[in-house]
């Protein structure tokens, strides 16, 4: 009885872990990419040629921090009123980002809130 007592404890310390064991996938959302892809076909002397140009589109999501190498490639807004955005708070600032406005803290790169124009 001890035995299997014993063999039942260790049991569950092994397969308690591989239970609660799921990937994280903590910026799954605001990793995703919306994919388009736009053709060009003109005609080079007797050919027709056929350019793909692909763009990505990230989508932006609260809480996704930015690496310092994207807040070095956008440009801050400091005319928000322009934009009909509400003045940042302390410490935080508005940057467009294509056509989409982002609030980030300053020190972090943290995303605090969005707005589409």
């Amino acid at each position: 009885m001890k035995r299997l007592l014993i063999a039942l404890v260790a049991s569950s310390f092994l397969t308690v872990p591989m239970v609660f064991a799921q990937p994280i996938k903590a910026f799954e959302v605001a990793q995703m990419k919306e994919r388009h892809v736009e053709k060009r076909v003109y005609a080079h002397g007797s050919r027709k040629v056929v350019e793909k140009h692909v763009v990505v589109k990230k989508r932006w999501a609260r809480g996704h921090r930015l690496s310092p190498s994207e807040r070095r490639r956008i440009a801050a807004v400091n005319d928000y009123r322009r934009y009909k955005l509400r003045a940042p708070p302390r410490g935080q600032q508005w940057v467009r980002v294509d056509n989409d406005f982002l609030l980030i803290s300053v020190a972090t790169g943290v995303i605090v809130n969005m707005a589409t124009r």
